[in-house]
């Protein structure tokens, strides 16, 4: 075992794969001589050549087409998103073109890429840098949606998504870069489909992911003082979702809560909950709560922006207040 960074876990992915498979190359604003905007490239171009670790003008339509390209002819690209923000300025290349191309073309072609890049709330970013892009996306068919959540995850899910043969949109928070875990020496991969239980309980299901994952394990000290047994489940799938692992906790504990980043309106959540009540209304004994960030551009002010995220006493109150509801 040995402690790694998060973002080292990720170039350690990265890493690991390009010199396993000569296919695979990066390409983005500065990831070869600056070695991306949160090093998670830093170095690769001395040890893979420029080629591989292509630095593209600022011009995301144009390197996002460019790696859908690519990946028709056989090669396996890794987009980075100097901000997942940007990348809404790549939306037709990614819906249009990596999404549909594998269907529209009977199959003809395979997309086998990866976007990834740095997203969510930071602090201070500004409401441009602070996007969470991933219920823009959550409507294109096509898509794998994924978000790590630890160093661990991090590093398995991101090599099991450079081998998938289609498009998966990465998701790593901002804020959880500087992550450190003790990460084991042998190889592995993680699969994109499955959602992790991270605490077992019996009085309420907890569904979070990426960031929010860690805020829910701060309420969790409050909630375990005060006698709660919550089953706590890292989403990490986001398209699809692992309704198997989801349903299960769910016939256990008849309670769900959703904490999740992203905006309240059309978010992941909102999709959740809809399936949650088509699936498995009957086994619930209080309607869905869903926790989620105001619908409004995030605030430059620091104590501004954390008030329309959801915090840990937030979450703390929110389970108290479904376990006092009686059937």
């Amino acid at each position: 075992m040995a402690e790694t960074l998060f973002f080292n876990a990720l170039r350690e992915a990265t890493d690991e794969e390009m010199a396993r498979d000569d296919t695979v190359f990066v390409l983005g604003e500065d990831v070869g001589h600056y070695g991306g905007s949160y090093k998670v490239t830093k170095d690769l171009y001395k040890k893979y050549g420029e080629l591989r670790l292509l630095d593209t003008p600022i011009a995301e339509n144009s390197f996002m087409g460019l790696a859908v390209g690519a990946a028709m002819t056989g090669l396996r690209p890794i987009v980075e998103g100097m901000n997942m923000g940007f990348l809404l300025l790549a939306f037709n290349q990614i819906s249009n073109n990596a999404g549909m191309l594998r269907y529209t073309s009977g199959g003809n072609f395979k997309i086998p890429m990866v976007i990834r890049g740095p997203g969510g709330v930071g602090r201070q970013l500004g409401a441009e840098h602070s996007q969470r892009l991933e219920a823009y996306f959550h409507a294109v068919p096509g898509l794998k949606i994924v978000a790590c959540s630890t160093v661990y995850n991090a590093k398995g899910l991101l090599k099991a998504a450079i081998r998938d043969d289609n498009p998966v949109l990465f998701f790593e928070h901002v804020l959880l870069y500087n992550l450190k875990e003790d990460l084991p020496e042998e190889e592995y991969l993680l699969p994109l489909d499955r959602a992790e239980v991270v605490r077992s309980g019996k009085d309420v299901t907890i569904l979070t992911y990426s960031r929010m994952r860690h805020h829910v394990l701060q309420a969790l000290k409050q909630l375990e003082k005060e006698g709660y047994d919550p089953e706590i489940i890292d989403l990490i799938s986001l398209k699809p979702f692992d309704m198997n692992v989801i349903g299960e906790s769910i016939r256990k504990t008849h309670r769900v809560i959703i904490v999740e980043e992203c905006m309240k309106t059309g978010g992941i959540a909102a999709e959740l909950i809809s399936l949650i009540n088509e699936q498995l209304f009957d086994e619930l004994d209080a309607p869905p709560l869903r926790l989620s960030s105001q619908d409004i551009p995030t605030p430059y002010n620091g104590t501004l922006e954390n008030l329309t995220i959801v915090q840990p006493q937030q979450i703390v109150e929110a389970v108290q207040k479904m376990m006092q509801l009686r059937v």
